[in-house]
This record gives C-alpha cells, structure tokens and sequence, in this order.
C-alpha cells in the first residue's frame, strides 16, 4: 500500500459497510480516518489494515455537533486535510408496526441517519473550502430504502429517503467549493445487520423469504470507484445490490 497523500474521514468505520469502504481506501494507499461510537472495533480495523501511519481511530458520536468537530479537527491535525468523507453511519429502529414505534425510537434513527449525516456534511464543508488545494468529495450513505420501504420501517425510511435530499441540496451548494456530493445505495449486502435476510425477512405481502446477499466488499469497491473520480465528474447517485434480491419490479 502506497500513500496516495488523500485523507478520508469513514462514518460507521467499526463494522460492516463501513469497515469494507475504509479497507478498501487503505489499500489503494488512503490515510483514513476511522470514526464510530465503539473504539475497540475501531482499533479492531485499523489493526487489520496494518498500515498504522495511514489510520487514525476517533471514537464518535455523529449526532453530537461537539463530537463532530472533534472528529474533524483530529483528521486535521494528524493528516493536514480532508478529501473524502464517507458518511456511513446509521441505525435502525425495531421492526415493529409504526403505531407502537416510540417517540424515542423514532428520534434515534433521526438524530444519527439523518442529523449526524447533515453534521458530517456541515463540518466537511468548513474544512474542504478552506483548504489547500480547496475541496473535496463526500459519498452518503443512502440505501435501497431512500427508494423503496421494507414493511416496518418508517424511521429508518423516512430518514434515508432524507438522505437524498441532504444530498441533492449539499451538491448544488457545494459546487462553488469544489467539493462534489454524491450517494451510494445498498441492497442486501453480507454485514451483521443483513444477517436477518439470510434466515429470513418479512416480505410486503406479508410472507418471510430468505433474500439474496452480496458481499459486503464489492461495496468497498464501489465507493473506491465513487472516490477516485476527479472532482471535475460526480457520481450523484449509485445503486449497488444483490442481483436477484426483491426491488426491480414486484420481487
């Protein structure tokens, strides 16, 4: 792994989607930084990656402005500038009927989906316009439900079809930066929170299916790809997924 001198800030780092994305930055020479609520999953990856020079771990809450901050200031100070923010982090509520969903399972899923992603996006602006050379990339983490619902999910769709407009808005405004936006969106890949497809999920007419899974690392791949564009080309909306899981069509 050759430093390519790019600094990226990876959301959500500790596990699944995001673990993928910040191995694959390392590897093509990145120095990431990886954020999450949990440090030993942090260090768990940054071990992996081996390459101690290139990573920084930074415990963080992103529904937190403070700790937000933090974040990026550390990325600062350690490597100099920031030209990807990956922003991954995200939760789910219960799956439960949404009139039984509770005041503060629906603010969870607000405040981390949707807030923490517009925090992220908000401090990567103040830094990737006042740097030299000026700008940079951000990648948010949308998902197959900023299209289309699983039954049970109004917070976790709700907030990423948000994420679209984060996107959209945050794109047009940071043109003037240099600083290009652009969302991913995910179906089905093999990370601990997709375990549940594998056994069997409720389907929208109401019967369980097993649902096909993809490996988590050709996600990894796909926001490489999304990253390596010169800022001059943006990919503003990707969709990668299992080929035969339920979504183009009726199933």
């Amino acid at each position: 792994m050759t430093p390519n001198n790019k600094v990226a800030i990876v959301t959500g780092a500790g596990s699944g989607i995001g673990k993928a994305a910040a191995l694959a930055l390392l590897r093509d020479g990145y120095s990431v930084v990886l954020a999450g609520r949990r440090a030993e999953p942090l260090a768990e990856v940054a071990a992996l990656a081996g390459v101690p020079q290139q990573t920084l771990a930074v415990p963080t809450d992103v529904s937190d402005p403070d700790s937000v901050q933090a974040l990026f200031a550390a990325a600062v100070a350690r490597f100099g500038r920031v030209d990807l923010l990956f922003n991954n982090a995200g939760v789910s509520a219960p799956g439960i009927a949404l009139e039984d969903l509770s005041l503060a399972q629906w603010k969870n899923v607000v405040d981390i989906n949707l807030t923490g992603m517009f925090l992220c996006i908000q401090q990567a602006f103040r830094v990737m316009k006042a740097q030299t050379p000026r700008g940079g990339r951000i990648i948010n983490n949308g998902s197959i439900s900023a299209s289309a619902p699983r039954p049970n999910s109004i917070a976790y769709t709700s907030t990423k079809h948000g994420v679209t407009g984060l996107t959209k808005s945050a794109a047009l405004d940071g043109r003037k930066y240099d600083i290009a936006v652009g969302q991913i969106d995910i179906g089905n890949a093999a990370t601990e929170m997709a375990q549940r497809m594998a056994t069997g999920i409720l389907q929208a007419h109401g019967e369980i299916a097993i649902e096909p899974l993809m490996d988590v690392a050709i996600v990894g791949q796909s926001v490489l790809y999304m990253a390596n564009l010169p800022l001059e080309a943006n990919v503003l909306f990707h969709t990668v997924m299992a080929t035969k899981m339920p979504f183009v069509g009726r199933g």
